[in-house]
């Protein structure tokens, strides 16, 4: 019987083990799963770790299991790449019928990314489910937004991935616009009506600490501007390195603010881990800001959850909840336009709380008003040419126009932004930009399957002849957002 780990409660072993480097991947400790009662094994290790023909790695190896990451299909199969495709989405399902180590029990399938990941992403489930509609795959579509309502129900919010060391954290909340494609797919209104109290719980996660808030200030995921206005930021609990990439962090962190490893998690939190668009000086790690930001993308996403939820209490006759949350919506909307529209570079940007104005960085989640019909046709139309002059390559969209080396920045092409543009520009008519950026990432994923018989996590844009870009971590191969939304290009 397996039981759960929570990090903290090996800490001393897990700081030995990360420090020391005995594994090439910080991230195969907190996969850890204990074979015997964790009391048990901090005991026994506090005694071994005295004698001095100790073996530390041989310890950890005696007294964990390591379920480790299934390997993907290789190019021997010489499939097309939509069958290819087909057979991943069964090789990357999983289940987790019950807690391993630090891994989350959840009531049904899911599909992980790919390469290293074991666990349940919450943003990466949304693009999956775009190739799973084209798929036909509806069950699965299902299984994902019932473990996505089992975690809000279970913790008040979907985790950055289903495991212990991520209950600090959620990600960008995709939720209300999974309802909108499974919606999509069976036309079945209900859907509003089943989650209603799922989509109210995740709405209390962001807004936590609102009402109370003085002008000026900013509590977990919330912000009081100067002038009195509510918008959200991405925020993380806790202030100490991320387990995962443990040693990492700690070296990061000299000569960095003292909130470093809280700014660290809380970019974790919008996915974009990492860019230069969290930089204090558009370049080193070590001055992330990320707790003075008010996002763009996010507060786009909120929108749209406020908007489901009054769209979920009308449904039910819910008049004046309906009203409340109609009125939330419209305010929002009016608030994006003041704080993350730039009229002088013509695009949307984030909004920096303590300095009152945009953030210089130029990003691809200016796409959010327009993916999501919120930007005017006058806004739509300067955003377009921003993009098509600044961010797209041959290999497809970039995400921001400065190259750090960070592996959310350029050169590098991430599935997501390649369905948020080509969605953002068909809801404005720009159809032959559309579908420059269909077939650009998508020529530049078909290259690579050819070369390599994989599907990457991310492309680089600007090589063509290269097979990815670079990271934090190696590139992955799998791969779950891309799949789904390769799939759901081609057939839009």
């Amino acid at each position: 019987m397996y039981q759960p780990l929570y990090i903290h409660e090996i800490q001393d072993l897990f700081d030995d083990v990360q420090r020391s480097e005995i594994f090439e991947d910080q991230k195969m400790m907190t996969d850890a799963v204990p074979l015997f009662p964790i009391a048990e094994i901090n005991k026994k290790y506090l005694m071994e770790k005295q004698l001095k023909d100790f073996n530390l790695k041989k310890f950890v190896l005696s007294h964990f299991e390591f379920l480790g990451a299934k390997v993907s299909l290789q190019k021997e199969d010489h499939l097309p790449i939509k069958d290819h495709i087909e057979r991943l989405w069964d090789e990357l399902t999983r289940t987790s019928y019950e807690e391993k180590g630090t891994l989350l029990k959840l009531p049904k399938p899911y599909i992980v990314p790919g390469g290293r990941f074991n666990e349940f992403f919450y943003w990466d489930s949304y693009f999956i489910m775009l190739g799973l509609q084209i798929s036909g795959r509806v069950e699965m579509m299902e299984h994902i937004i019932e473990n996505c309502a089992y975690l809000i129900q279970t913790y008040g919010f979907v985790p950055n991935g289903s495991r212990t060391h991520f209950l600090t954290r959620s990600q960008p909340p995709y939720f209300s616009l999974m309802l909108d494609l499974l919606f999509e797919t069976t036309e079945d209104e209900s859907v509003y009506i089943k989650y209603s109290d799922t989509l109210e719980k995740e709405y209390a996660f962001w807004m936590d600490g609102a009402v109370k808030l003085k002008n000026g200030s900013a509590i977990k995921r919330v912000v009081k501007t100067e002038a009195g206005d509510i918008l959200n930021r991405y925020y993380d609990a806790e202030n100490e390195p991320r387990p995962e990439s443990y040693l990492i962090d700690i070296k990061d962190s000299e000569h960095a603010g003292k909130e470093f490893y809280r700014n660290i998690r809380s970019a974790c939190e919008s996915g974009w881990d990492f860019s230069s668009r969290w930089f204090a000086d558009g370049e080193h790690i070590r001055t992330i800001e990320t707790l003075n930001l008010a996002e763009v993308d996010l507060n786009c996403l909120l929108w749209h959850l406020e908007k489901t939820l009054a769209r979920s209490s009308a449904l039910q006759q819910w008049t004046e909840k309906e009203k409340v949350f109609n009125e939330k919506a419209a305010l929002r909307k009016k608030l994006i336009d003041v704080y993350f529209w730039d009229g002088n570079s013509g695009t949307y940007k984030d909004y920096h709380t303590e300095k009152n104005t945009v953030t210089p960085s130029e990003h691809i989640a200016a796409l959010y008003p327009l993916f999501l019909g919120l930007a005017s046709e006058e806004q739509a139309e300067s955003v377009a040419e921003h993009i098509r002059k600044n961010f797209l390559y041959h290999g497809g969209l970039v995400t921001t126009t400065k190259n750090s080396g960070q592996q959310w920045d350029l050169p590098n092409a991430w599935a997501p932004y390649q369905w948020l543009g080509f969605k953002s520009m068909k809801n404005y008519g720009f159809d032959e930009l559309a579908e420059q950026i269909k077939n650009h990432w998508c020529g530049n994923v078909e290259r690579i399957y050819r070369n390599t018989g994989k599907l990457m996590e991310k492309y680089n844009a600007m090589d063509m002849e290269s097979i990815a870009g670079g990271g934090e971590y190696p590139n992955q191969d799998g791969f779950g957002w891309t799949n789904g939304v390769y799939l759901k290009l081609k057939n839009s």
